[in-house]
């Protein structure tokens, strides 16, 4: 339920589901989801589902991270990009596949120590996490081509705004 061919059955459902990019689509093809899920869910990592990663969290559904990262990336190469809730990594991993750096906060530090590790396993090397709440951005890094938020919110924080560069994308699910 791991294989390649799980993987590729994953990217033309997406396709069937609009998915139009083939660098987003790619991205995601090279990111094996089941090892950001408990091994006891492996089997469905690749359903379009959210699953629990423990701690009152989810990984989103490959169509969401899919959505999500296709209109981020808008057709063209990110810079830097600002992820605001790393979560289990998935979705930091496709974003390392599309942009030049990836900086990205979480403040569960349980789940922060595990992303690290899982992507250090991947060599992700463009990426960079934080412990720290992510309403309030990253200053130090700033500015950001785009800025991700891996959770719904009723309104944008204004120091994401005051982070993102002119002509910059910020995304997040309603």
């Amino acid at each position: 339920m791991t294989s390649q061919r799980t993987r590729a059955r994953m990217i033309e459902r997406l396709r069937a589901q609009g998915i139009v990019d083939e660098v987003v689509l790619a991205a995601m093809n090279a990111v094996p989801r089941h090892i950001f899920v408990e091994e006891i869910l492996a089997s469905r990592a690749y359903d379009d589902v959210a699953l629990p990663i423990n701690f009152g969290q989810t990984i989103s559904s490959p169509y969401i991270v899919a959505r999500m990262s296709e209109l981020l990336r808008a057709g063209s190469r990110l810079g830097k990009v600002l992820e605001i809730g790393s979560g289990c990594g998935y979705q930091t991993a496709v974003l390392a596949q599309l942009a030049d750096e990836v900086y990205s906060i979480e403040r569960i530090g349980p789940l922060l120590t595990r992303t690290r590790t899982r992507l250090r396993e991947l060599r992700l090397h463009n990426v960079r996490l934080k412990h720290s709440d992510g309403l309030l951005g990253l200053s130090e890094a700033a500015l950001f081509d785009g800025i991700i938020l891996t959770a719904a919110t009723a309104h944008v924080p204004p120091p994401l705004l005051e982070q993102l560069a002119i002509g910059g994308r910020m995304v997040f699910p309603k």
